[in-house]
């Protein structure tokens, strides 16, 4: 049982009680019938109230803790032994309840009914505790149920997450051995250094792999590294400028995040001297802009085309927002939400 059904169970227990033992008020009343058979005590009467008590309380936590031998007799759909051992300790209780109130509180006129109102009383306390007893049994069948929807829906996120993944890591590393291929040819010196400064691009990945959620202040250290990779291959044909406020450095976003969208921004477009390829990063409120200008290869390098695909569905994953995506004459422009 957790803190909530046993609050209700001690919550309904005390209801029950008050209501199968407010008809014995009516002995106030001289005139009427029930005076004239028992005469009002208020000792009994809180006897009786307090003896109802105990016993729906009882049957509540017998009936509703998981390691009740009634539960596990319930769980395991033995109904024959359930039903039995709540009927046994029923008629247990009904006779120490009327034994006890005999021997405390006996009446000469009516020796033989005490042992029959306990009856009536602790009938009427089973019945309603009973019912009581099936909401919260359904009400927690309905949480366990919502409980497994949600684990299921998680272990199935985070499978979908990493086949997202694996995905990504082979399509950075052709890319960039693509990018590396160049640098070679046009500049084997620089290729070194290329080959260095790869290295740790490569082991950002590779040592974040696991991690769903990193700070901005990391991606834009990989983002810097691989704008540097960049700059080796292009020189002044490629500008980036990173514009980002202090205070949403500790912000979150999926991991690899910016290094798709720089390299998509490098791989659609020309670069030259006279019409350099400019990429800026800020932030439109409480988004992340990368914005790039515009001029387009006609015949842009092979592309599997699951960048942006893929980046997309890590966020509706991971943030539960989506990138938006727009492009004009001036420029391609991508807004990323971040999770703060």
């Amino acid at each position: 049982m957790d803190k909530n059904e046993r609050r209700i169970s001690w919550y309904s227990s005390l209801l029950i009680a008050l209501l199968v033992n407010t008809p014995k008020l009516l002995a106030l009343r001289e005139k009427g019938i029930l005076a004239q058979y028992w005469h009002f005590n208020p000792l009994e009467l809180l006897y009786q109230f307090l003896f109802n008590l105990l016993f729906c309380g009882l049957i509540f936590q017998l009936n509703l803790n998981p390691s009740s031998k009634l539960s596990i007799y319930r769980e395991k759909n033995k109904i024959s032994l359930y039903v039995i051992s709540n009927a046994l300790i029923f008629f247990f209780a009904v006779f120490v309840g009327g034994v006890l109130q005999n021997k405390l509180f006996f009446t000469p006129q009516l020796p033989k009914v005490y042992l029959a109102g306990n009856f009536v009383r602790l009938f009427l306390s089973s019945i309603l505790t009973g019912i009581l007893i099936k909401i919260v049994l359904l009400v927690r069948s309905s949480k366990n149920k919502e409980v497994e929807n949600e684990q299921l829906k998680m272990a199935y996120m985070q499978t979908e997450l990493e086949l997202l993944k694996e995905q990504m890591n082979p399509h950075f590393l052709f890319n960039s051995l693509s990018s590396l291929s160049g640098v070679i040819r046009e500049n084997p010196a620089l290729a070194q250094k290329y080959v260095r400064d790869l290295s740790t691009v490569f082991r950002y990945a590779l040592n974040r792999s696991k991690n769903n959620l990193v700070t901005l202040s990391d991606e834009l250290t990989m983002l810097k590294a691989f704008a540097r990779l960049i700059t080796m291959r292009l020189e002044n044909a490629f500008k980036m400028e990173i514009n980002i406020p202090a205070e949403v450095l500790n912000y979150k976003l999926p991991h690899l995040t910016l290094q798709p969208l720089l390299e998509n921004a490098v791989k659609h477009n020309a670069a030259t001297l006279t019409k350099p390829l400019n990429v800026k990063l800020y932030m439109d409120d409480d988004l992340l802009v990368l914005r790039n200008n515009l001029n387009e290869i006609p015949t842009p390098e092979s592309s599997n085309g699951m960048g942006l695909a893929n980046l997309n569905e890590r966020f509706k994953i991971m943030v539960k927002q989506e990138i938006e995506i727009s492009k004009s004459q001036n420029g391609f422009l991508v807004k990323i939400p971040l999770k703060a």
